[in-house]
């Protein structure tokens, strides 16, 4: 299914954008170089008028939380219905959460934190769920990543662009440098849609324009930053169904299972997550976009065959309460380190 509204260049124009952004002086004229018939103005016009109707979120970084030195995770909570609303906003006013949805599950509510360096995460998770309503929570972090990518072809469905790591527990990589963090400040703010988008960023900062384009270069090199690219609003652009799939898959199947999974274009995320059987029996969980409810369930009886579960838990959205983009090392995160032992109040 293909937007109506949106041109053929536009959809194409959009698949590019989520790829390999130019980190060059003038990535608008490199852009409208793929784009027969189109000048750099072209390309910024079509960019914001994107923007403005909401199809694009945000041109920028997207940063390896892990590498940052955060701690994040996967949380869930069992609340009661006439508390719902009431949980959510609250545990929304924390810096750190970035998406809570209400989902169709006994563990209703579902939102992921991430904290900076130095910070004890499953406090700040049980200081979040400890308010009336609550009679229940998980802590599901990450134990490998087989798939984190989230990038949409506007003309054939999603891209299958996989990314599979290692436990991450065993993998040998550089530090980050603390003296990068002005660098990571100015690369997660939204790119300006003028012809020398890097030099307007650079303005009023300790960089020049080379200086952070050399920069941003150099963590995609090191995998600090995974990709330089522009986000999506799904819905907008069509992918309108989803769903996270949860699978108990035997343990000595379970890194086949993740991979084959993985391989799906319309999987975005593919985790293995620490278990609590019986009560969660999951392991591994997809996130499943689609243009329609048939099609998804086509996907979804694929990956069954593929996974061979022993369980299967199907969790829709019903109540989008949180979707923004983290922003790290941020002043109100620092400001949060100095209230003592996290049990307080978001």
């Amino acid at each position: 299914m293909v937007i109506p509204e949106l041109s053929t260049a536009e959809r194409r124009l959009l698949t590019v954008l989520q790829g390999a952004f130019p980190l060059t002086s003038c990535p608008f004229a490199s852009l409208a170089e793929g784009q027969p018939g189109w000048s750099e103005d072209d390309v910024l016009d079509h960019i914001a008028a994107l923007k403005q109707d909401g199809a694009i979120r945000q041109i920028g970084a997207i940063f390896d939380t892990r590498r940052l030195g955060y701690a994040s995770t996967l949380a869930c909570a069992r609340v009661a219905p006439e508390r719902l609303d009431a949980v959510a906003q609250a545990i929304n006013q924390h810096p750190g959460v970035s998406h809570n949805y209400g989902r169709d599950h006994a563990f209703n509510l579902w939102f992921t934190l991430a904290v900076p360096p130095g910070r004890d995460i499953e406090r700040e998770v049980r200081a979040l769920v400890d308010q009336p309503g609550v009679s229940g929570f998980l802590l599901l972090p990450q134990v490998r990543t087989f798939k984190l990518r989230v990038q949409f072809d506007l003309g054939e469905g999603i891209e299958d662009a996989m990314e599979v790591t290692k436990d991450h527990a065993s993998d040998v990589e550089a530090p980050f440098d603390p003296q990068d963090i002005p660098l990571v400040r100015i690369l997660q703010q939204d790119l300006p849609l003028v012809q020398r988008p890097f030099a307007a960023l650079a303005q009023g900062s300790f960089f020049d324009e080379m200086q952070l384009l050399n920069g941003a270069r150099r963590l995609l090199e090191q995998g600090i930053i995974r990709r330089y690219a522009a986000i999506l609003r799904h819905r907008r652009v069509g992918y309108a169904v989803n769903a996270m799939a949860c699978w108990e898959v035997a343990q000595e199947g379970l890194l086949q299972a993740g991979r084959r999974a993985a391989e799906h274009p319309a999987v975005s995320h593919c985790y293995e997550r620490v278990a609590y059987p019986p009560t969660w029996p999951y392991q591994l969980f997809t996130m499943v976009h689609s243009q329609s409810e048939e099609e998804l369930q086509r996907i979804l009886s694929t990956l069954q065959d593929d996974i061979r579960p022993r369980q299967t838990a199907i969790l829709r959205t019903v109540q989008e309460y949180k979707k923004v983009r983290l922003r790290y090392f941020e002043p109100t995160h620092e400001a949060e380190k100095g209230k003592g032992d996290g049990h307080q109040e978001p």
